[in-house]
């Protein structure tokens, strides 16, 4: 139990970023904490830790042990749950990075239910748009919107992305609306975060590729969605963010014919295991049951959402 206690606070550390924090997080003074890293690495004869004062980093040897003490730790997390409350019971912390905007309007709405479905169960959710590294931040799963390839991670898929061309009634008064991808590029205020220009649309020719234009830069994509509804140009929006926008005239689709990648997905992102923690599990599946194949967010708009690849904006 004593090794399992170094490697719990070699982890702790690792997740918190500092010793004296690993140190509050688990009631040990640091110098404490100091010595049982120290005996570890004395046991396993090599460093895992470098140490300056200001800064902790893992050596290469310490990130190949990190990745596998976490997972013993799950390993053992699951263990205990199953003897004392059953294997479908969750408890402990669960640590999720989601995407700032829909996890402010898409998982932050329904923890209440899921918090009181699973009482032994406490959250820490990080909102970031940034892709954060699961395993070396110490995070136990991540929702990602995105065309996943890391085959290092594993991958459940949670929901359909929808990323369809809109526009203000407002806009598109001023402007008109765009009869092709030429229109599009030459005559109109394309508006997109820095980080998702250019925009490749999937077509009927294929692939294309449109740089956008606009009088507006930003980093923040709820920047872009504030500008869209004040009609200051054209953006490549998600269904689950601009739904209701688009049921109540707010909002109008065009060349739909036109979209983002189908590849992209809504998906609940973890460090491959053999034993998947129960506290993974029941949230990766709580997701799963609210949204699915045709999440609610798209209620309403299934007539646009299957139109042929042939088809024009009327």
């Amino acid at each position: 139990m004593s090794n399992l206690t170094d490697m719990e606070i070699f982890a702790r550390v690792v997740s918190a970023g500092s010793m004296s924090a690993a140190g509050r997080e688990m009631n040990l003074s640091p110098a404490v904490v100091s010595k049982r890293i120290r005996r570890l690495e004395e046991k396993l004869g090599t460093r895992l830790l470098q140490r300056t004062t200001r800064q902790i980093a893992m050596t290469e040897a310490g990130q190949g042990f990190y990745e596998r003490v976490i997972a013993i730790l799950a390993s053992v997390e699951e263990a205990e749950s199953f003897v004392s409350r059953g294997s479908a019971k969750a408890r402990g912390n669960l640590r999720v990075a989601v995407p700032t905007s829909f996890g402010r309007m898409h998982i932050a709405p329904h923890l209440g239910r899921f918090l009181s479905e699973n009482p032994d169960l406490s959250i820490n959710l990080d909102l970031s748009d940034d892709f954060v590294d699961i395993v070396g931040d110490g995070y136990d799963l991540a929702v990602r919107i995105a065309e996943l390839s890391d085959s290092s991670l594993v991958a459940r898929r949670l929901a359909p992305v929808h990323r369809i061309l809109c526009a203000s009634p407002a806009y598109l008064e001023k402007r008109g609306i765009p009869e092709s991808i030429e229109d599009l590029t030459h005559n109109h205020v394309t508006i997109a975060a820095t980080n998702q220009d250019p925009w490749r649309l999937a077509g009927p020719n294929g692939i294309e590729t449109v740089r956008t234009h606009a009088p507006v830069k930003t980093n923040s994509n709820e920047v872009v969605r504030e500008c869209l509804l004040e009609g200051v140009g054209i953006a490549l929006r998600s269904t689950w963010d601009i739904g209701p926008e688009l049921r109540d005239g707010r909002l109008q689709i065009l060349l739909p014919q036109y979209r983002a990648s189908k590849d992209v997905g809504l998906y609940a992102v973890y460090p491959s295991r053999q034993f998947l923690p129960a506290k993974v599990r029941v949230f990766i599946d709580f997701l799963a049951s609210l949204y699915g194949s045709s999440p609610y967010w798209d209620g309403g708009l299934e007539e646009w959402l299957r139109l042929p690849s042939n088809a024009r904006a009327s």
